[in-house]
């Protein structure tokens, strides 16, 4: 790292954590590159789909205990 991007990093950390978190946030979506048009749109679309599934009671809910052991648990499964 150059000295210039030391003595940023060094500012930055002497910073509150909502003004942290804010930094680190555009940050990493700096690096995702351009969103598609129409992205957001369609996984609000699905937000509020899957949400309305919930209310009508068309889905079961599982514990996040019970989801990750069925997701780690099928990583140790043979193939």
């Amino acid at each position: 790292m150059t000295t210039d991007v030391l003595n940023l990093l060094n500012h930055a950390l002497t910073l509150p954590d909502s003004d942290r978190a804010e930094i680190a946030v555009r940050l990493l979506e700096s690096l995702d590159g351009p969103v598609e048009q129409g992205v957001e749109e369609a996984w609000n679309r699905e937000i509020a789909q899957r949400l309305a599934q919930i209310d009508a009671g068309e889905v079961e809910l599982v514990s996040w205990d019970l989801a990750t052991k069925k997701i780690f648990g099928s990583m140790d499964a043979p193939r």
